[in-house]
């Protein structure tokens, strides 16, 4: 397979065909994020597309699924999303998904006849990041979407059949707006009552603004106890039935792993369990937890 650049995908995608449908992110001014930093955003030629799931197929027996990269697949042309599906299906007739990032704006420009068509073609779900519900900290953070709009293009999403995985991150108010950061996420994940809610916690990349904010002192991380005080408030506020909720990236110490709603109560004792074990220790001990 042909790759430009850093390929990024989400983990429940580490066995999929990754094809790049698009380079890099076409908002790629998160002040969080280091991904795609490399390269322009640009349309990859509907061409090589195609060759390179005609090369997919003569290498690989089996394909289940199949993830179209980078970070914005869905602003590509509909007809030619519409040609890329169809080619899927037919080299790869065993592949039970079709997936893809998709962000707000690329949502948006999107018809529900064009989304519904998507699906019909095959694509079955979608990741798309909240990041936040709280407005402060999306301005902040320049995600350059309000909480609101992002709630409203992933009811869109779901509305025309295409599942939905959310995610957001926890930490991303720092202290000052932790307890707004806890809740109003929370808020906006029942308001979408997506099927995959993910939960990450804050990394401070370099050659990132937030980078620099954080050494600059304009910025500050939660420690592990504050960490939990916001996992419980998001936690507590939760109610999005039949979310599966998932919070065993890389990045987060406390593994969280459930239903929602029936297994909310499970995982808020976890969560107590945590800040028991937490509790008994020095501040010096605590990322040894």
């Amino acid at each position: 397979m042909r790759y430009y650049g850093s390929v990024y995908r989400p983990p429940s995608e580490a066995y999929s065909l990754i094809v790049q449908v698009t380079y890099g992110c076409s908002h790629n001014t998160c002040a969080f994020c280091s991904m795609y930093k490399e390269k322009r955003f640009a349309l990859r030629p509907l061409q090589e597309i195609l060759e390179d799931f005609r090369m997919a197929r003569k290498m690989y027996r089996h394909v289940d699924k199949v993830f179209l990269a980078d970070g914005d697949a869905l602003v590509r042309k509909a007809e030619e999303l519409y040609v890329i599906l169809d080619t899927v299906r037919e080299l790869f007739p065993e592949c039970q998904r079709v997936t893809s990032y998709a962000s707000p704006s690329s949502i948006q420009i999107r018809t529900e006849e064009e989304l519904r068509t998507l699906r019909a073609k095959g694509l079955t779900m979608v990741y798309m990041g909240l990041e936040s519900g709280c407005d402060e900290v999306l301005t902040f953070m320049h995600k350059g979407h309000t909480a609101a709009h992002i709630v409203e293009m992933g009811q869109k999403v779901r509305a025309c059949g295409i599942a939905l995985s959310v995610t957001a991150i926890t930490g991303l108010g720092g202290p000052e707006l932790l307890e707004s950061h806890a809740i109003e996420t929370a808020k906006a994940f029942n308001a979408m009552n997506p099927e995959y809610i993910g939960m990450l916690t804050l990394m401070v990349e370099p050659e990132t603004p937030l980078y620099d904010w954080l050494h600059e002192g304009k910025f500050q991380l939660l420690n592990q106890p504050q960490v939990l005080k916001e996992t419980r408030l998001l936690m507590e506020h939760l109610d999005s039935p039949g979310s599966v909720f998932r919070m065993n990236h890389a990045s987060n110490y406390l593994v969280l792993k459930g239903t929602l709603n029936q297994d909310r109560d499970a995982m808020l004792r976890t969560i107590d369990a945590a800040e028991h074990d937490l509790s008994r220790l020095r501040p010096e001990e605590w990322r040894g937890l």
